[in-house]
């Protein structure tokens, strides 16, 4: 099986048949998602077996694939997975199919003057932007990485402008910029790279394996950390360079929204692991302590402002920003049993706050509504509904069980002996996650109904105040001729409501008590990388002071 290119195939199954999908005439949109989701599901099939054709203790890079394609420059078509990116690939697999049975009976927001566009261009770019985000995660050639890193804007930039809220072109314009800005300060570091590579080789080179061995002046190193670590450090994102994702993740459609945050953020952290730290291991330790105070920064800040947000999907945007707060204090510790968290979070992130984002969409659905005080009630007329939204939020919160805990355990345990201050400060997070989850779920899902789940019955008496069946901001209104209201019915999942839902329900279950096949096959690539640094990676803390590890703590 390990002669059969599954990358490649991974990625030309779905860029095929986004091609196909928009080939489509606008009124076959049934024709269309039906293609969609019978792709999404033969990338996820791809995955598995590509799953079943690695081999956790052999080399570090395997199912390995190598074209020429600009020669002059060194550039391959370079393909390779480990551990690490091997559990992404298999996120993208199970993410795409739910986005796709989510969004199955979604409609384009009606545009004035114009036609409502077309579900056709949403299924195919939909489509396309999962073949990126399989290159992004599977290129070893580093300015391959780079074309996939910069592609991956164009799909998502589309979604959110085209198929998004009210807002929709400003967050999508924001979110271009900001990950294009980052992009372009990375091309300059890959091109230093080149240069670097040219002069100690006598040929320049994208390689990953050829770059990581080059002896790269610290000084040098900084400037070209700084590159990529921007780049980065927006995609993730930590603060400050957070402000395009609330944008972003409120305006994009729930589909776009779970990817965006479930798998587009992960590049971030992905690539402080894979590159970061690996070619820049001198930089890495020195500028660490900057980097781990933007993360416990990044908690804290994000968790104070989920705490005091009225729209849904706001929160659970900064909720994200939150938790890669985490993620990155689990990379930047450099003890192999936080990196493991980290990367074990990253997996853990996307299955439950994409759960999350889906639930929240399914309640907009029903109340027209993202505004929490428009909601109240909800957990008597939908109980299935309320239960899987109460489950996403245990899980978001981290609660012991659930596939989050060990994640956020792994972190805290692990970067506690080399960062104990930062670890103590990020502990705080915990509780107000416990607090920003908790509190949404109280006012939508119990109390008295309110806002969009009351509509307008029965004549009443002039001057009667009844809330607006609209209900956007929740206000009353005093009528001339009015209405009496009563609670408005609303449905309980429906069959396929429960099918999107039940693949995620089980995972973050089934992870929450038995996370160690995950944790074997990521582990390997986890020690490799602190190899690279200098940390042991048959223990938990770096290597000492004049070695190549990092010595020392906060």
């Amino acid at each position: 099986m390990s002669d059969v290119p599954w990358l490649v195939l991974m990625i030309a199954v779905p860029a095929v048949g986004a091609a196909v999908v928009a080939a489509l005439p606008p009124a076959r949109e049934a024709l269309a998602r039906q293609l969609a989701l019978a792709v999404s599901l033969l990338v996820l099939l791809l995955a598995v077996l590509t799953t079943i054709a690695f081999d956790p203790g052999g080399e570090r890079f395997q199912l390995t694939t190598s074209v020429a394609w600009i020669p002059d420059f060194g550039v391959e078509f370079a393909l390779g997975v480990d551990g690490i990116a091997l559990s992404m690939l298999l996120l993208i697999g199970v993410l795409v199919p739910v986005v796709v049975g989510a969004s199955w009976r979604d409609t384009p927001v009606p545009r004035p003057g114009r036609p409502a566009r077309s579900m056709t261009a949403f299924w195919a770019w939909l489509l396309l932007l999962e073949s990126l985000m399989v290159g992004v995660f599977a290129a070893t050639d580093v300015f391959l990485f780079y074309v996939f890193f910069e592609a991956m804007l164009v799909p998502m930039y589309f979604l959110i402008g085209s198929f998004g809220g009210p807002n929709r072109q400003y967050a999508a314009v924001k979110f271009f910029l900001y990950s294009l800005l980052g992009g372009l300060v990375m091309l300059a570091s890959v091109i230093g790279l080149y240069v670097v590579s040219n002069s100690q080789l006598g040929e320049g080179t994208f390689a990953f394996d050829a770059l990581r061995q080059l002896e790269i002046d610290p000084n040098v190193q900084k400037l070209l950390f700084a590159g990529f670590f921007l780049a980065f450090a927006i995609k993730a994102p930590l603060v400050p360079f957070h402000t395009w994702l609330p944008d972003s993740g409120a305006e994009a459609p729930i589909g776009g929204a779970v990817l965006l945050v479930g798998v587009l953020d992960k590049v971030g952290t992905f690539g402080f692991l894979r590159y970061c730290l690996p070619l820049f291991p001198d930089a890495s330790r020195d500028l660490a302590p900057w980097v781990l105070a933007l993360a416990v920064a990044g908690i804290i800040y994000a968790a104070l402002l989920a705490v005091g947000q009225s729209d849904m999907k706001r929160l659970v945007s900064y909720t994200s920003i939150a938790h890669f707060g985490f993620i990155a204090l689990g990379i930047f510790a450099f003890t192999t049993e936080a990196a493991t968290g980290a990367v074990l979070y990253m997996v853990n992130h996307g299955i439950a706050t994409g759960l999350l984002f889906i639930v929240v969409g399914m309640v907009i659905a029903r109340g027209g509504s993202r505004q929490i005080r428009d909601y109240g009630g909800l957990a008597a007329k939908a109980p299935l509904l309320a239960g899987v939204f109460l489950l996403a939020g245990l899980a978001s919160l981290a609660l012991p069980g659930t596939n989050s805990f060990v994640s956020e355990f792994l972190v805290l345990i692990g970067a506690f002996p080399t960062r104990p201050v930062f670890t103590i400060i990020a502990t705080v997070g915990i509780v107000l996650a416990a607090l920003y989850v908790l509190l949404m779920y109280q006012r939508v899902m119990h109390g008295p109904p309110r806002g969009v789940l009351l509509v307008e019955e029965d004549r009443a008496e002039d001057g009667d105040t009844v809330r607006p069946a609209s209900g956007a901001g929740g206000a009353t209104a005093v009528l001339e001729a009015p209405v009496r209201a009563r609670v408005l019915a609303v449905r309980d999942l429906s069959r396929r409501e429960i099918a999107v839902v039940t693949p995620l329900v089980a995972l973050i279950l089934v992870l929450g008590v038995y996370p160690q096949p995950l944790i074997e096959l990521i582990s390997p690539a986890v020690e490799a990388t602190m190899t690279d640094i200098g940390v042991d990676p048959g223990g938990s803390t770096p290597a000492a002071p004049g070695s190549t590890g990092t010595g020392g703590t906060d």
